[in-house]
């Protein structure tokens, strides 16, 4: 069913003794076992608040990233989150998976722009954590709590975002067949700081692109230290049936492109911070285990949809908060480690 409000999904949950999935717009909904009500969140989409003053802005769970960033474009503004498929993804979506895109390398995640929630727990009992203003240390940081939970822990009503000016210019940099490392050490010496570096492999090699925004003379300036690169366009998210997350050392470039080689995907590294995806038509079973060793024996991850790889070793702590959140077990049952 699709809610018509917040109080609507409440009340279902009141009810109680049936098990929940709340959907936004499935572009990272783990797959998981049937359940007895699927709650769409698409009719939830009010900016509920905007502050351009200060900032901040609170929406409630369906309102889409492309929805939110055409209202704050008319101040000026953005939230600089760039997860894939924009338009369909909603905000309490994008909290709940914690996606995220190239722009983490500059602005952090999920985790670093959201600063208020507002929750229904399993039983309908409202709940809400952090404020309106960027540093607050009010209650227990619930907020960061639901950054990854996948719905497993309450619904998420509404999300209080901080915000960002919109750049005055951007430039892209390409660096055909670079080698990451040594482009972000190059980076690093020339004391550049870009907004976003993502290097994109399929087969043998790197595209490393390195994207400059803010004031036209900074960026500017930026660009010059590195005029043996030309100007190219910023790459999409690569459109896959399957896209799976993966992370190692920074350092380990190479050894990550020989490791999800089974998988036969393209890849999206995030040089500086050792995070990646892996998008391909599909994956077997037997390439998705033998990446992951591969992986795993570099001191790395990898996770697949409805696929989270050995338990981690934080897995009691998950399992309490689960049980104070839902003693009874009835939120996304089988869509997460708990």
């Amino acid at each position: 069913m699709t809610a018509g409000s917040i109080d609507e999904v409440q009340a279902l949950l009141a009810l109680g003794d049936r098990t929940l999935l709340f959907v936004g717009g499935g572009t990272a909904l783990p797959p998981g076992p049937p359940v007895d009500l699927e709650i769409s969140t698409g009719r939830l989409n009010r900016v509920v608040e905007y502050a351009p003053a200060d900032q901040v802005v609170t929406v409630e769970c369906g309102v889409t990233l492309a929805q939110l960033q055409g209202e704050l474009a008319k101040n000026g503004q953005r939230l600089a989150l760039d997860p894939p498929r924009p338009a369909q993804a909603t905000l309490g979506g994008i909290v709940a998976a914690n996606s995220f895109g190239p722009l983490r390398t500059r602005y952090g995640s999920v985790r670093d722009l959201i600063i208020g929630v507002s929750i229904l727990r399993a039983d309908g009992t409202r709940a809400k954590g952090g404020g309106k203003v960027v540093k607050t240390v009010a209650g227990f940081d619930l907020p960061k709590l639901m950054c990854g939970s996948y719905g497993t822990l309450a619904f998420i009503a509404t999300a209080t975002f901080r915000v960002h000016p919109l750049p005055e210019k951007t430039v892209t940099l390409r660096a055909r067949g670079g080698d990451p490392l040594e482009m972000v050490r190059h980076v690093h010496a020339l004391q550049l700081e870009p907004v976003a570096m993502i290097a994109l492999g399929e087969g043998a090699g790197w595209d490393v692109f390195i994207r400059f925004e803010g004031f036209g003379a900074g960026v500017r300036a930026q660009r010059e230290k590195l005029r043996e690169l030309g100007e190219a366009e910023w790459p999409g998210h690569a459109e896959g049936a399957v896209r799976l997350r993966f992370g190692a050392l920074p350092t380990q470039a190479a050894q990550v492109a020989k490791a999800l080689a089974p998988l036969r995907a393209r890849l999206e590294w995030l040089p500086t911070l050792g995070l990646g995806f892996a998008s391909c038509a599909g994956v077997e079973p037997e390439a998705l285990q033998r990446a992951r060793r591969e992986l795993t024996g570099l001191g790395g991850w990898l996770t697949a949809p409805g696929d989270w790889g050995p338990a981690p070793a934080s897995l009691a702590v998950h399992r309490s908060v689960k049980k104070q959140l839902d003693p009874e077990e009835l939120l996304a049952p089988g869509r997460y480690v708990v």
